[in-house]
């Protein structure tokens, strides 16, 4: 992806704005979008903060592939961000939860969704140089 993040006037010292951009990318073929954001967050974040769903047709299993995405969950300390294929359209979801309890639950577009995603990428990052370095190496800088 390229992009290198700048700091900006906001509190968080992240530019959401470019990292949501980034995080759009390619986002017109849904099944490939769904692929590529999953590869490259289960890459980019510690282990266990995103947990990925596919469904394998047989030819998928005969041709050793993973399969396709079908859902998408990430775990950004007390932020949950979930995004289901259904039927070909995404439906975005986003929780709080604290200690493993859902105190608030919201269904969004694709769009709301990124740009929560980015927030809570830039705010991760912001609180935490590890997760600074995992963005940096999401956005291939």
């Amino acid at each position: 992806m390229g992009a290198e993040l700048e700091p900006t006037n906001g509190s968080d010292g992240m530019d959401v704005e470019l990292l949501a951009a980034a995080l759009r990318q390619d986002s017109a073929d849904l099944d490939v979008y769904a692929k590529v954001l999953s590869v490259s967050l289960v890459e980019s974040l510690p282990p266990g903060a995103v947990q990925v769903e596919r469904k394998r047709s047989m030819s998928d299993r005969v041709a050793g592939r993973e399969g396709t995405v079908t859902s998408l969950d990430v775990a950004l300390g007390e932020l949950r961000l979930g995004l289901r294929m259904d039927r070909g359209r995404p439906i975005g979801e986003i929780c709080k939860e604290v200690r493993g309890v859902v105190l608030s639950r919201q269904q969004v577009g694709l769009d709301e969704w990124i740009s929560a995603l980015a927030r809570g990428l830039a705010d991760s990052a912001a609180s935490s140089a590890r997760a600074r370095e995992a963005l940096q190496r999401y956005l291939g800088g």
